[in-house]
């Protein structure tokens, strides 16, 4: 059953004053004529501004949470009508106020639209402080809308099985009707873990990406994110496309005694405490006399299945297509040098950040964003472009600026002459016209009034682009509110009495029209070279992958891991195994791995100290320790890394790892001295036999101009024989009775 949020009494019981209500909402309306005609209602939410941008409702991260200083309370939920006229559905339903903001204050966020065109979800605050110094908890919780077609009904309702002591945002629509969204739920559903702290700056994130089943009485993790994922979206294709904070390095605030960080012994509350200790990737900090000191800061688009396989970044793109620096890792091998694009490259555009994609519904593949600066901007900058359907190899995307590339960062004295304002929530349309919020402040955020009487620095407004030569720029006359929606409310913070009366931000438009539902996408079948595995260790591959998806495990497998692609010569990349197969790209050093070591992501690092912690913790990288995992493979001589795997003579292999839980690894020589770490989390889903040609696979072609590995991994068919001989011939139910035997169920 589904239970709207309780509206206003007086607005039910009375007809006429709900109607006035709505008709005083409506007297700024904007006029036919003062944007240029769109195809279609455009969807969007108003926002009280909130001058400071960070961890704040508009900043790049940390942008979920309900806190009244976070999320100023006074939007609505809006939607506009080809003709220009106005309708806020938020008001019209009985929800939200003007003036002081108390127990029926609101703000909204994220609307989506269902592929029927005629329903749609989004994220709504709900209560503010009532008094002075009255505090208080208050989620983002996802509703679900109907009425969206003139002189319909609007009805507004609470989506059930969401978690309600959880901030839920940025909801999408699945192609089986289920709803994909974003929430800082802890990965496995302690509450002694929340909230998740990101690896940068030991704020609250999201966890990952959850799918809500319709009529399912809790949601399920489809991705783990350490840092936070954004903004999921399901595309043309039917692949769920979001933007991830890639940032898998050491932790920073661990090198002030300031923060107070340590390290759990375990997830567990009742774990012990010790001495803050990265182990994984390489030092944060300072160059050793060997390795580089490793910054990894970005936000790249990545994509997965609907059922939460398959996830890698947008067709395998990496920073060697988009990026136009980084460092080597090695300080001591001339072969290595500092990444800088061919001029052979075919991206000559180079990007920072991804934020807030969006398909092209007139060009399938084409995703529209923004690349903006992490902190002061308030997620604006310059809209970016990049063309990437399924069947494009990641070596040929290329990007596109459409709007000046001055317009991706802020300026603290003048802008230069092209710069034509800031951008965010770009949406191309289904005619081709494309709008977004706009604001032409070019200074970095802030107030320019008081702590009690804020005047934000950046206004943003939706308007319509134009082309202006190569690029975009608001079109005249182009706002989609003619002179703008204002609003005068005021709130308790709670210790002093805010007030704002101006006008309101314009975010995240959505265009309101039916569109061809996306195949589902699902874990596809094995690749040739896997099911040649299978075959040769006799097992099926549906029992297997069933046995693990009922424990809560999946597979990661690699065909050969000293191949690398070719333009990676950032990381070791002459590779060979002692006795087995090798590839070389010049004449250098060549380095031994024996062992690939893996890392699940637990939430073991707290901060402020052992004595008085605060709440959440932040994930690390800690080596394999899952019983469940290490219980199915196969024994390692003494000796071996912790947390590792062989690599078998054919460069191959094959790991059991927990799922939904983010994993990470590195190969190493035969002593375990780390030679290639990999820069990216990874997560399963349960019964997923993930696999891939190798660590950084060649998009073209590897180091040594061969293409990508297509070899039976051996090391998968000796994990499966293992399995197939322990236990039975691979009789799940025989397997099943042992791992019980063992206590590892």
């Amino acid at each position: 059953m589904r239970f709207p949020f309780p509206r206003s009494a007086a607005l039910r019981r009375f007809p006429l004053l709900r109607n006035l209500a709505v008709a005083f909402a409506l007297a700024g309306a904007s006029a036919p004529g003062l944007a240029a005609d769109l195809p279609n209602p455009i969807l969007f939410v108003t926002q009280v501004p909130v001058p400071d941008d960070f961890a704040t409702i508009g900043s790049v991260f940390a942008n979920h949470m309900g806190d009244i200083r976070k999320a100023y309370r006074g939007g609505d939920l809006w939607i506009r009508y080809p003709d220009g006229t106005l309708r806020n559905l938020t008001r019209e339903a009985g929800y939200g106020s003007d003036g002081p903001q108390g127990a029926n204050a609101i703000a909204v966020r994220d609307p989506a639209v269902d592929f029927d065109g005629k329903k749609a979800v989004f994220s709504m605050l709900v209560g503010a402080p009532a008094a002075q110094y009255q505090n208080g908890t208050w989620f983002w919780q996802m509703y679900e809308i109907t009425g969206l077609g003139r002189g319909e009904t609007v009805s507004i309702h609470r989506v059930d099985g969401q978690p309600a002591d959880a901030n839920n945002v940025q909801p999408a629509y699945a192609s089986d009707g289920g709803l994909l969204f974003v929430s800082d739920r802890p990965r496995d559903g302690q509450r002694h873990l929340y909230p998740q702290l990101d690896e940068y700056e030991t704020t609250p994130t999201p966890s990952g990406i959850w799918k809500l089943g319709r009529g399912a009485a809790a949601p399920v993790l489809l991705q783990h994110a350490p840092s936070g994922s954004f903004n999921p979206t399901v595309d043309s294709f039917g692949r769920v496309i979001f933007t991830r904070w890639d940032h898998l390095q050491r932790d920073q605030q661990a090198e002030s005694p300031s923060f107070g960080t340590f390290n759990w012994a375990s997830e567990s509350a009742t774990a012990p405490t010790s001495a803050s200790v990265d182990v994984f990737p390489e030092p944060h900090a300072a160059n050793t006399a060997t390795v580089n000191a490793l910054r990894f800061n970005h936000f790249f688009p990545w994509m997965m299945n609907q059922d939460g396989s398959g996830e890698e970044t947008l067709n395998h793109i990496g920073r060697h297509e988009l990026f136009g620096y980084f460092a080597k890792s090695f300080l001591n091998d001339p072969s290595l040098v500092d990444f800088a694009p061919s001029p052979l490259r075919p991206n000559t555009k180079v990007t920072e950040n991804w934020l807030q994609l969006r398909e092209d519904p007139t060009r399938p593949g084409r995703y529209v964003g923004i690349d903006a600066p992490e902190f002061a901007s308030h997620a604006s900058g310059q809209i970016v472009a990049i063309d990437a359907p399924p069947s494009l190899n990641a070596a040929d995307a290329t990007v596109s600026y459409l709007t000046p590339r001055s317009t991706q960062a802020f300026y603290t004295a003048g802008a230069p002459a092209d710069f034509s304002g800031h951008y965010r929530n770009p949406l191309p349309l289904s005619n081709g016209q494309m709008i977004a919020a706009w604001t032409d402040q070019a200074q970095p955020a802030g107030n320019d009034g008081t702590a009690t009487n804020p005047i934000p620095r950046y206004r943003f407004r939706l308007y319509s682009l134009t082309a202006d030569g190569s690029t975009m720029k608001p079109a005249a006359g182009g706002a989609l509110t003619g002179n703008g929606i204002v609003k005068s409310v005021s709130w308790w913070d709670p210790d002093q009495r805010v007030s704002y009366n101006g006008p309101l931000w314009e975010l995240s438009p959505v265009e309101v029209r039916a569109r061809a539902v996306p195949p589902d996408t699902t874990q596809p079948a094995l690749e040739a070279p896997e099911s040649q595995a299978f075959a040769a260790a006799g097992v099926n591959p549906a029992e297997f992958q069933a046995f693990l998806a009922a424990r809560g495990l999946g597979v990661l497998v690699s065909r050969n891991v000293t191949t690398r692609d070719a333009a990676d010569h950032q990381q070791p990349f002459n590779l060979r195994v002692p006795g087995g197969v090798q590839s070389v790209g010049d004449a250098g050093s060549i380095y031994d791995i024996a062992w690939m070591q893996f890392f699940q992501g637990d939430q073991v690092r707290g901060w402020g100290g052992a004595a008085t912690p605060r709440p959440g913790r932040r994930v690390l990288a800690q080596p394999l320790h899952d019983e469940a995992s290490l219980a199915l493979m196969p024994p390692k001589p003494a000796g071996a890394p912790s947390g590792s795997v062989a690599i078998a003579p054919d460069g191959s292999i094959a790991a059991i790892v927990p799922a939904e839980r983010a994993m990470a690894w590195q190969s190493t020589a035969p002593d375990g001295t780390p030679v290639v770490r990999e820069r990216y989390w990874i997560s399963v889903k349960p019964g997923e036999v993930r696999s891939c040609p190798s660590c950084h696979a060649a998009n073209q072609a590897d180091q040594a101009g061969r293409p990508p590995a297509q070899n039976a991994p051996q090391a998968l068919t000796t994990l499966l024989t293992y399995w197939r001989d322990r236990n039975g011939l691979g009789d799940p139910g025989n397997l099943g009775d042992a791992v019980f035997a063992n206590g590892f169920d």
